[in-house]
């Protein structure tokens, strides 16, 4: 290589990207958005719970599953079944509205 290459070489040295910096690469946004996903699957699992509860307990306020056997006890079969009311997000609703229990 003759001395004037070399120079030529020497000069656009700096403009070469370098090869350790070119796959850089951030995990920042990636644990944000992993976060948001599983906060929002915690939401979605606790809404379910809450709607099968109050399921269960409005079907149980309101008689719906009483025993055949004996006049005082309660299908514990039928609890897994029932519907309560028409519609799932009116449980949810309920629950939302009602945080402390009623006193009579």
């Amino acid at each position: 290589m003759s001395e004037g290459e070399r120079k030529v070489l020497e000069m656009y040295e700096g403009a070469r990207p370098r090869e350790e910096d070119l796959f850089e690469t951030s995990h920042v946004n990636h644990y944000a958005w992993s976060l948001a996903v599983i906060l929002l699957g915690l939401v979605v699992w606790l809404c379910i719970a809450l709607v099968n509860a109050e399921n269960q307990r409005y079907a149980l306020m309101t008689n719906k599953c009483p025993d055949p056997v004996f006049k005082t006890g309660i299908d514990k079969a039928c609890l897994y079944t029932v519907r309560s009311r028409e519609h799932w997000w009116e449980h949810l609703w309920y629950a939302f509205i009602h945080v402390k229990p009623e006193h009579k």
